[in-house]
């Protein structure tokens, strides 16, 4: 959590504004210098590794007691909650499908990406908004298919917030009933926890990156609705376990969806655009266009 990564300290850059946003704009951070102790001391004589993920915080920071950690917590998620929701709001009377790609970096997310946006940019509107910390060198990559994409740089940031994602919406426009997706910055722990206002969380693991994933970050893996495993045309000279893999997610998440894609060789893509499709279907269900504003003629 961002009680104890210290990316608050950071600033986001927008592509098209003009000035830095500090990170503390869309959460309240406060910085304690306390030195009360109430988390429990271990004794680490009878164990050979540290959980700090025990504790009301399920965290830990040096000189930071586990409840004033909590009120940090709850003070950043509910005021990125008003934000999320607001979002929500607006995704909603436009009829825009939002999906949150979240994954390690490395994955494939960015490739696999920029394949679905050049083979559905004919049959549905696209838009896209681009997470790093540095460099525009994805979202280059994503106008180069044609579809409009807009980056955030989140400089010291660990994840992409609401408050950064309305901003880039007032930029981007993306159209009525398109389908918009939200590249996050690659990190399997802090964009779990942050809601953009999406309808999914889809997260993407490469086989490359082995089957335990989903039970060492399962935060991520039960925040997601779909789970997209990658490169599975490096399979033949990988030792990967997909059923293992599958288990594990099941394991943390019940409910995922797990689909098996290559963005290389094109095999199971399909089965991802269909899964598209369907949601954005979903998301029409009872969608009213916007009317204009009638044009009132003054007759002389």
């Amino acid at each position: 959590m961002c009680t104890v990564c210290g990316c608050g300290e950071g600033e986001s850059r927008i592509e098209g504004e003009p000035h830095h946003h500090s990170h503390e704009e869309g959460h309240s951070h406060e910085h304690s210098h306390d030195h009360d102790h109430d988390h429990t001391h271990v004794d680490h004589s009878e164990h050979d590794h540290h959980h700090y993920g025990h504790g009301p915080a399920h965290a830990h920071a040096p000189g930071m007691s586990q409840s004033r950690m909590v009120k940090i917590e709850q003070d950043i998620l509910g005021k990125n909650n008003e934000y999320a929701n607001a979002n929500r709001g607006l995704f909603t009377s436009r009829g825009i499908l939002t999906l949150n790609l979240v994954s390690s970096p490395g994955s494939g997310k960015t490739t696999l990406l920029t394949r679905t946006l050049s083979d559905l940019k004919d049959e549905i509107p696209l838009a896209v908004i681009e997470g790093d910390q540095e460099t525009s060198h994805d979202a280059d990559r994503i106008r180069a298919t044609g579809v409009p994409a807009l980056q955030i740089n989140t400089g010291k940031g660990c994840h992409l917030d609401a408050h950064q994602i309305g901003h880039a919406i007032e930029h981007l426009k993306p159209e009525e009933t398109s389908v918009l997706f939200i590249e996050n910055v690659g990190n399997l722990v802090c964009p779990a926890a942050f809601d953009l206002g999406e309808a999914h969380k889809v997260a993407i693991l490469s086989i490359t990156e082995g089957e335990d994933k989903p039970i060492k970050y399962p935060d991520m893996f039960h925040a997601a609705d779909l789970l997209l495993l990658n490169k599975i045309d490096l399979l033949p000279y990988l030792q990967f376990d997909i059923d293992k893999c599958i288990k594990y997610a099941r394991q943390v998440n019940p409910g995922i969806q797990i689909l098996q894609v290559s963005a290389i060789s094109g095999e199971g893509m399909e089965d991802w655009y269909q899964w598209i499709r369907l949601a954005r279907q979903s998301k029409l269900i009872g969608y009213q266009p916007q009317q204009a504003e009638p044009v009132v003629v003054e007759v002389a």
